[in-house]
């Protein structure tokens, strides 16, 4: 179950809940059996700079090596430029959950 998060100052018009779908898109044509993305989106009504900050955070699988990653992060990269229509800086990353990291659906 991957989870991604934007961060981005206020001024930028973003549309999150594409840039998400997209990231799950991206996710799942490199990794089919990854599962719903989880996404949040956080714009900063007080910031410096005009910039957005993507987290994306993924199991770690032995499949999911420096080939996969370096794939991944270059596709997602482009993929989620496209969709930003103003000068910002940008910054994503990739990150693996420890193996003392707990996911799963509680009923309530």
């Amino acid at each position: 179950m991957p989870h991604a998060e934007l961060k981005f100052s206020s001024d930028l018009e973003i549309d999150a809940k594409s840039i998400l779908a997209e990231i799950e898109s991206v996710i799942l044509q490199h990794d089919s059996g990854a599962g719903a993305c989880k996404g949040r989106a956080y714009p900063a009504a007080q910031f410096h700079h005009s910039h957005i900050a993507i987290t994306v955070a993924l199991l770690t699988k032995p499949h999911r090596d420096e080939a996969f990653s370096k794939a991944l992060l270059a596709d997602l990269e482009s993929r989620i430029k496209a969709q930003l229509s103003q000068p910002c800086e940008f910054s994503l990353g990739l990150s693996y959950s420890t193996p003392f990291y707990v996911t799963n659906f509680h009923a309530g």
